[in-house]
């Protein structure tokens, strides 16, 4: 059995977890342009080595970062989103796309 240390609740069987992608830096959604957008949303590096990951625990609905060896499949370590962002990006919205 495969076991993640989940940074809130502790170590956890692997079945509780689903990945979430890379962590990337997103580009700015009012300047970039469409291509750009979808290759941040929709691709990834698929690299052999380290990565960052988003890692989400299912069962409590935290989300978190990982980094893990792709070619070992070993998790170096686990830890808060927060050591890595230190704000919240809020989205424009639009007022055609604005629910009355």
């Amino acid at each position: 059995m495969k076991i993640m240390n989940c940074p809130l609740n502790g170590p956890r069987n692997i079945s509780e977890f689903v990945h979430g992608g890379e962590v990337r830096q997103m580009p700015d959604p009012n300047t970039c342009s469409d291509m750009e957008w979808a290759d941040y949303v929709f691709y990834s590096d698929n690299a052999i080595g380290i990565v960052t990951e988003w890692w989400l625990h299912a069962p409590s609905g935290y989300w978190f970062i990982a980094e893990r060896h792709t070619a070992s499949d070993e998790i170096i370590r686990t830890f808060d989103a927060s050591e890595i962002f230190n704000q919240r990006y809020e989205f424009p919205v639009k007022a055609e796309e604005a629910v009355v």
